[in-house]
Formats: structure tokens, C-alpha cells, sequence
């Protein structure tokens, strides 16, 4: 399928989505008159709330209001927490970078002893006493 037909294809679905009446029945009710089918009763009610009181509670709880001690208390223990964790993971990150430089250090030292040991013994004449 080409894209122009993919693109009408979404076009159609889009504009009858947009007519259908299904989309205002998903809607919220604001009204008081509704049926109690629609009114949230148990822990729903403890879910959704009224739409002034979520307006109170977003204008109290903007960025730049006023922190409780509590809450600077808990962020900065989060935040000392992941330096921690931070801390740690590039310590270990580190000891084991520094146990395969030594590792590698070590093969290539044992490397270079058994070449060196190789020349002598291909070149060793008999006239000097062995290292």
C-alpha cells in the first residue's frame, strides 16, 4: 500500500472519529443530575474528585510554592542515596578496569620474559656464563 493510500486510510479514520458520537459519551459528566450508574462510588470516589477541588490542589502544589521540611528532607535523602549508588557503581566500574590493566600488564611482563629468554637461548655461544 503506498503512502497516499495509508494517508486517506488515516484521513477516514480520523474524520469519523471526530463525527462519532461515542467519543462524547466517553467524556466526564460535570452535571449533578446524572444517573447513579455514572456516579463513582467506593474507592472510586477516592479517585476522581470534584473539578474545583483538583484546581485547589494543583494551585497549592505549584513548582514554586513553598517545600515542607519533610519533603527537603526526603528529596535530599533520594538524592544522597544516588550518589551513593553512583559512587559505588564507578568504584567497581573502576577495580575491575584496574584488575584487567593489571591482568593484561602482568601477560604481556610474562610475554616479553619468555621472548627474551627465547633470544638468549638462540643466541647464547657457550662463552658467556648464563644469566
Amino acid at each position: 500500500m503506498s503512502w497516499t493510500h495509508a494517508a486517506l486510510l488515516l484521513l477516514t479514520v480520523l474524520l469519523a472519529l471526530s463525527f462519532s458520537h461515542a467519543t462524547d459519551s466517553a467524556a466526564v459528566p460535570g452535571d449533578k443530575d446524572t444517573p447513579k450508574a455514572l456516579d463513582p462510588q467506593g474507592p472510586l470516589r477516592r479517585i476522581f474528585m470534584p473539578e474545583e477541588d483538583a484546581a485547589n490542589f494543583f494551585r497549592r502544589r505549584r513548582k514554586r510554592a513553598v517545600k515542607s521540611q519533610d519533603e527537603i528532607d526526603a528529596e535530599q535523602r533520594q538524592r544522597l542515596a544516588a550518589d551513593e549508588r553512583k559512587r559505588e557503581y564507578h568504584e567497581e566500574q573502576r577495580n575491575e578496569f584496574e584488575g584487567y590493566a593489571e591482568e593484561e600488564h602482568d601477560e604481556q611482563d610474562e610475554r616479553t620474559r619468555e621472548t627474551t629468554e627465547q633470544w638468549r637461548q638462540f643466541h647464547y655461544d657457550g662463552m658467556d656464563p648464563s644469566q
